[in-house]
């Protein structure tokens, strides 16, 4: 396969070479080196008229080095291409993952990179705001040469066209998943891959600049029945998506994320359509009860996100839980506007016994609530609870007598303290994380008690480190406070490591990881959709 003029390829080097290049490779690539170096280092000390020794790599195929090479990181990847031809030729074409700099000079360049990179499957072109991104005609000759693509991901490539991703749509036929964000194409251009991916599964768009005015007439883009994912994010005019959506019959999953408009009549629309939806996200969005209503009809739906929603009242939340018996994930951020408590919490805790984790954010729910869903849910292993004045020692007492299944519970910014923290040392046989944040009553020696009372089955991360935070106070680019969400991400991980109590200002996300998507699940798409910015084609 072609290669990279641009990337020197190395021959066998003498002993005093291998040495020297050796001592710099980091371990995962020494032992590599020296297989194909040490039989130099034979030949040199012999005599001058022996045969020179077998390079023994030469007996492993190409797919069993290309294995090899899969279980490295990137920078090993890097070094052991450099070892020799065979070896830059077996790494390029076992390479399926590819982040580069998406900047104009990228169409010199895209030529001798896809020669070496012949099979990539999984791509992402990012390029930096106060730069020029590449233009239609890179792009096209990008889709070209990776006709297997599988996923795309594109940020602030603001030089590209409709023009540009009818390319994509034209060639990359197998396209799976498309993610776009801070460009300035339109809607025809997604219309061109919807169309002309029949096998597209996943579309998430992020403040597209191109969008037209939902009142224009035959501006409408046809549903896929390939598609099973939609997220769109801060779109201006994001309602002329709609039409997509409510035509996507097999659609499973939709988040609406700060997406001006009334959505009311629209989510109507799209639920008597697409009846199949299982998740459904709304964040920041003009929706009321009648909203809720409408996708009450959804019956198989298993989450249900609302954040930041106003003028969602109990009365909506109660009317979701009375007919979609099959809500298992609820996560509910009331922006401190008291109008889902108790009322609605009670008719979730009547109509869905299947509730497996509950989020509440904002709300202030107390036991009258509590005590139904932790007697009525059996189900419940994760329970988070932010910014909420009426969760005391009563509520966690509550939660402690009767949920036996709770195996994960966070804390924060509450009116607990020591005697209610207590409870947890007798209720929740399951119990197996606690995180405490910012909550003043609470004490390490309450903490380190607790976990010795458990005889160190039960890990208990407590922060008290600065004051207590409002849920408005601080707001992330997500519409969630940034604390909370790293707070909340790991209530659904499943192996955790025990910690001792004293007090950390390391955030949660730092010490115990954070997921990509809200459902608990590490990506595997994580560093390739990470590019590093510290060279102008940067290889994952």
């Amino acid at each position: 396969m072609g290669q990279s003029a641009s990337i020197p390829s190395i021959k066998v080097l003498s002993s005093s070479s291998s040495s020297s290049r050796r001592a710099k490779l980091p371990s995962a690539a020494t032992a590599a080196w020296r297989s194909v170096a040490m039989t130099e280092g034979d030949a040199a000390s012999g005599d001058g008229d022996a045969a020179p020794a077998r390079n023994n790599t030469e007996d492993l195929p190409d797919e069993c080095l290309a294995l090899v090479f899969q279980s490295l990181g990137s920078g090993d990847r890097k070094r052991c291409s450099l070892v020799c031809r065979r070896w830059l030729a077996v790494e390029g074409q076992s390479r399926h993952r590819l982040a580069l700099d998406a900047r104009a000079a990228l169409l010199e360049a895209a030529p001798a990179i896809f020669a070496r990179f012949d099979a990539v499957s999984k791509l992402a072109l990012k390029c930096d705001r106060r730069a020029d991104s590449l233009g239609d005609e890179a792009l096209a000759l990008i889709a070209a040469r990776c006709p297997n693509l599988t996923r795309l991901k594109l940020r602030s490539c603001r030089a590209l066209t409709d023009n540009g991703m009818s390319a994509v749509g034209q060639h990359c036929r197998g396209l799976r998943k498309l993610s776009v964000g801070s460009c300035a194409f339109g809607f025809k251009g997604v219309e061109a891959v919807v169309r002309g991916c029949s096998a597209l599964e996943e579309l998430s768009i992020k403040r597209l600049r191109g969008l037209p005015d939902v009142t224009a007439a035959g501006n409408a883009i046809v549903g896929s029945a390939s598609l099973r994912s939609v997220c769109l994010k801060e779109l201006y005019n994001g309602q002329c998506f709609a039409p997509l959506i409510a035509g996507s019959s097999n659609l499973k999953a939709l988040k609406l994320i700060r997406c001006s408009g009334d959505w009311d009549r629209l989510l109507a629309d799209i639920a008597a359509k697409v009846p199949g939806i299982v998740e459904i996200h709304l964040e920041k969005l003009q929706v009321s009860d009648r909203g809720l209503a409408a996708l009450s009809f959804c019956a198989d739906l298993e989450i249900l996100h609302l954040v930041k929603t106003p003028e969602c009242t109990d009365a909506g939340l109660a009317t979701v839980a009375e007919r979609c018996h099959l809500l298992r994930k609820i996560h509910i951020d009331g922006w401190k506007t008291n109008r889902i408590g108790d009322e609605g919490l009670i008719i979730v805790a009547r109509q869905c016994p299947n509730l497996q984790e509950l989020v509440l954010i904002g709300v202030n729910p107390t036991a009258r609530s509590l005590g139904l869903i932790a007697s009525n849910c059996h189900n419940l292993e994760r329970l988070a609870l932010c910014g909420s004045d009426t969760f005391g020692d009563a509520e966690i007492t509550c939660i402690a007598s009767k949920c036996m299944a709770l195996k994960k519970l966070c804390i924060k910014g509450c009116p607990v303290s020591d005697q209610g923290m207590e409870a947890l040392a007798e209720g929740c046989p399951k119990l197996v994380k606690v995180k405490v944040k910012k909550c003043r009553g609470v004490t390490p020696g309450c903490a380190d008690w607790l976990m010795q009372c458990r005889d160190g089955m039960l890990a208990v991360n407590l922060d008290t480190a600065g004051p207590v935070e409002q849920p408005e106070g601080s707001v992330g680019e997500s519409g969630n406070l940034e604390n909370n969400e790293q707070l909340i991400d790991q209530i659904g991980a499943v192996d955790l490591l025990p910690s001792s109590s004293s007090s950390r200002s390391s955030p949660w996300k730092t010490r115990m990881g954070l997921y990509a998507g809200r459902n608990f699940v590490a990506s595997a798409l994580r560093r390739w959709s990470h590019g590093s910015s510290n060279s102008n084609h940067t290889l994952q």
